[in-house]
């Protein structure tokens, strides 16, 4: 196997580490890469106010998940961080040829760096871990590695492979940091990753959570979930945004409501009981033990909590997996949008589609038969609220057809 290592301080990471990191792993065909980083780096200290360990490390894992591919698997790794003192290269890469003894590693590095690595800490002991791969970041870098690669090899026994990488992105976490400062700068992160920022107050980036515009909206709820799972609120985003302007409702406020709607989507079971219990949010026996159904009611009262979002889009999010008797127009938008949203490929969606377009009530019943039958299918207790739902649409059609 073989596993690339990027070390660095990641105070914040940024898209020029991602760029680095992504055409990197692609060149060297790795299997596995590792983000590590740093505790205090060797070179230079943390600058005041930078953000604690735990939270560069939880803004690296949005980056590897941000970064996974069908080919490189990427992880953030806390090696140095669970480590005191310095963090040296050379411990690092003796900690991972022990966990690895069969595999290959690769140690990757920008410019400055491949440059100075005979002045590092005993780069003997890194170049018998591990193999240079040198990347440099603007163009004509590399025209320098070649005196380099040949000093390594015969002081170090070094084996470098070096590249340019060309169109990345150049700016630095330092001048990111400043630029944040100064209300600009988000165009150089990930979207996700600004919003760990924004929602953490990182960097004296100090903003009222509860008046933030759609783009930031997004931005804070993208970093809970996983990458895998924004093609899904995209999608109902602009669901919700399409039946809103179709039914009357407001687009702002569907709009809101789907890109909250599964913000505590990934909690696991103990979190979301946690996050319930603190704010006195009530759950049925059902709820307590059926994951699937938790996140709706933890994400209403985090849209409550932490967003200031009005009530009305609060129990949107919360009805939208079960459903309810007597739905608002708000409510049966974002319960059929999470179903009808363009990335969903069931053989129903299609027709779906085209009901909630020519009757929203219609559109929803059918959304809730069809959870009914796949609950049963499954062998699964069906909440008594979607039957409720179901129930109530049909005695309002019967009613209807009567007149």
């Amino acid at each position: 196997m073989k596993i690339g290592v990027y070390g660095g301080t990641y105070n914040p990471p940024h898209l020029g580490h991602m760029a680095a990191a992504r055409d990197a792993a692609e060149k060297l065909g790795l299997d596995l890469l590792l983000l590590i980083p740093d505790n205090t780096p060797p070179h230079k200290e943390l600058p005041a106010g930078s953000p604690t360990a735990q939270q560069r490390l939880e803004m690296t894992r949005i980056a590897a998940d941000r970064l996974q591919t069908k080919k490189t698997k990427v992880v953030a790794s806390d090696i140095e961080l669970k480590r005191e003192g310095r963090s040296y290269s050379a411990h690092t890469l003796t900690q991972l040829r022990e966990l690895y003894p069969k595999d290959e590693l690769w140690l990757l590095m920008g410019t400055d760096m491949f440059l100075t690595l005979h002045q590092w800490y005993r780069p003997d002991i890194i170049c018998q871990c591990a193999k240079i791969a040198a990347f440099g970041r603007a163009a004509g870098d590399t025209d320098h590695f070649a005196e380099q690669k040949k000093r390594l090899k015969k002081e170090f026994g070094a084996k470098v492979k070096y590249f340019d990488l060309p169109g990345l992105i150049e700016a630095s976490s330092t001048q990111i940091r400043e630029a944040l400062l100064e209300g600009r700068g988000r165009e150089l992160l990930d979207e996700s990753i600004y919003g760990y920022i924004l929602l953490h107050g990182l960097y004296g980036l100090d903003k009222d959570l509860t008046n933030l515009s759609l783009e930031e909206l997004r931005a804070a709820s993208y970093s809970m979930v996983k990458a895998k799972r924004l093609p899904h609120i995209k999608g109902t985003e602009e669901e919700c945004a399409l039946l809103a302007r179709r039914w009357g409702a407001d687009e702002t406020d569907a709009r809101r409501a789907a890109i909250l709607h599964d913000c505590t989507k990934f909690w696991n079971l103990e979190e979301q009981l946690q996050y319930c219990q603190k704010y006195d949010i009530l759950l049925d026996q059902i709820e307590e033990v059926t994951l699937p159904l938790l996140h709706a009611k933890s994400g209403a009262g985090v849209a409550k909590q932490v967003f200031g979002m009005p009530d009305a889009i609060c129990e949107a999010i919360r009805w939208h997996t079960t459903g309810k008797a007597d739905m608002t127009l708000l409510e049966k938008i974002l319960y059929i949008g999470d179903y009808a949203e363009p990335s969903r490929s069931y053989d129903w969606c299609h027709k779906l589609r085209k009901l909630v377009m020519e009757n929203l009530d219609q559109g929803v019943l059918y959304g809730l038969e069809i959870t009914i039958d796949h609950t049963r299918k499954k062998d699964n207790l069906i909440h008594y609220r979607t039957l409720e739902a179901r129930d109530f649409l049909l005695a309002q059609q019967a009613a209807d057809s009567v007149e």
